[in-house]
């Protein structure tokens, strides 16, 4: 029995997610979920990997408002509609994605600016833009938001704990940046989802995470060390890359809540 334990949106990419109970599943994954993004001024888009004093910077959900804050002092926020007018657009790259954004609020890229000490644009994806997911592995037509490159991401309890168990010091599921957790199932059970279904929704495991640098960034502090990617290494290598967690694409909308099963359509063995 594999049951949903926690849940996860990140509505701005890089920044700090909110933990949520449950998850409004829409047609480029989790509402909300990474729709708005940093760039430079020529559209270039900011992560954590190159800029990890965006980890101080978290987000929370108030009302019709998404509030942006820095973590060391709260009550420094700005704020932005979660539902924005339509506004001036510019052409944005999210890896080798060009898309038609909306430019936010120049008084909340100001402050953005000013904490990052660099200039930077707030900008959103409006639901007329379309970023399709590689069809190498996700069915024609699936599109995500600025996410990495797919809509949704699992990972079980039980291969976070599996990797605590080599580690020197216990690593936070945040570092991973999942959208579901679940609980139950052997470590890495997620690793062979190819098809399952949540609360009704069907659900494709399309392709297992490969893991960068992001997961060595502590998300409290901001700073950087070898763990986990080097223990990980040790055990989760598919070539160059080193796999923890499963991406999805969801067939259909819904909403998950924690506590609900996953029930496992169809499994496989073997990479995504």
């Amino acid at each position: 029995m594999f049951t949903i334990s926690q849940l996860f949106i990140y509505p701005v990419k890089s920044l700090g997610g909110i933990a949520v109970d449950a998850l409004h599943i829409t047609d480029r994954g989790a509402r909300y979920d990474r729709r708005w993004m940093l760039v430079d001024p020529f559209g270039g888009f900011l992560t954590i990997r190159q800029h990890p004093e965006m980890n101080r910077l978290h987000t929370v959900i108030e009302g019709d408002q998404l509030i942006i804050f820095d973590a060391a002092a709260p009550s420094d926020r700005v704020s932005t509609p979660l539902h924005p007018a339509p506004s001036s657009t510019m052409q944005v790259q999210v890896w080798d994605d060009t898309v038609t954004a909306w430019t936010c609020d120049p008084a909340v890229s100001g402050w953005l600016s000013n904490k990052l000490g660099q200039p930077v644009l707030l900008v959103f994806m409006p639901d007329e833009s379309h970023r399709y997911v590689d069809t190498d592995y996700a069915p024609p037509g699936a599109i995500t938001s600025f996410s990495d490159g797919y809509p949704l991401l699992i990972i079980g309890q039980s291969s976070l704990d599996d990797l605590n168990s080599r580690l020197d010091r216990s690593m936070d599921i945040r570092r991973f940046r999942p959208n579901i957790v679940f609980t139950g199932g052997a470590p890495f059970a997620e690793d062979d989802f190819a098809s399952i279904s949540i609360a009704g929704i069907p659900i494709l495991g399309v392709k297992r995470c490969a893991r960068c640098v992001v997961t060595t960034i502590d998300p409290d502090t901001g700073e950087a060390g070898p763990e986990p990617l080097r223990t990980l290494s040790t055990y989760r290598r598919t070539g160059n890359k080193v796999d923890f967690g499963m991406n999805l694409v969801a067939s259909g909308t819904g909403i998950l809540r924690i506590g609900d099963d996953i029930r496992l359509s169809v499994a496989v063995s073997g990479d995504a």
